[in-house]
């Protein structure tokens, strides 16, 4: 069983389209992931698809000699097929209403299954640490199921990149990401 599960939000990128590349920043923040996991054991990388995901892991990986595994079912939720002038609100709403999905959108509970299914498969392999490189909204409605009333002011509070540690068996989380530290 996975001893240590690890939580990553990806660093600043240029957008949020699917190519969307790191920033200069985020590329620098990509640097500070690789020290900041320095002296922590990481057997397993598994990323969303999301090409800024993919960047911000890569330093560590390429350090560890790690592959970064890609899993389409840890990139981020959408929130509909059409532009939303008051995404913001309509985004709130979903954390009241799991079940709420706009049009061609993902409601938070279709999106959280489809991460705990990753979760949940993680914790039958034997690897000793693992970690999940993902974005912001699926980051937290991951969260929520650990750490309770975490909902969309905490999604705002989240910074990029973030870091979280998951205790499966306590059914805890908790930050281990300090912002301007590395």
């Amino acid at each position: 069983m996975v001893k240590q599960l690890y939580i990553v939000r990806h660093c600043k990128a240029q957008g949020q389209e699917s190519e969307a590349p790191l920033t200069a920043e985020g590329q620098a923040e990509a640097l500070a992931l690789r020290s900041f996991f320095q002296q922590k054991r990481v057997d397993r990388i598994i990323s969303s698809p999301f090409k800024r995901a993919i960047q911000s892991i890569e330093p560590l990986a390429a350090e560890r000699g790690v592959a970064i595994e890609e899993d389409h079912r840890l990139k981020e939720r959408e929130l509909s097929d059409r532009p939303l002038s008051d995404w913001l609100e309509k985004l709130e709403r979903t954390y009241s209403d799991k079940n709420l999905a706009y049009s061609g959108g993902e409601s938070s509970h279709a999106a959280t299954e489809r991460a705990k299914a990753v979760i949940d498969e993680r914790m039958q392999q034997d690897e000793e640490a693992v970690l999940l490189v993902t974005h912001g909204n699926l980051m937290s409605l991951i969260l929520g199921e650990y750490i309770e009333n975490f909902g969309f002011g905490e999604w705002k509070k989240l910074s990029n990149p973030d870091v979280y540690r998951i205790n499966i068996e306590s059914r805890s989380a908790e930050r281990i990401w300090k912002e301007g530290e590395w």
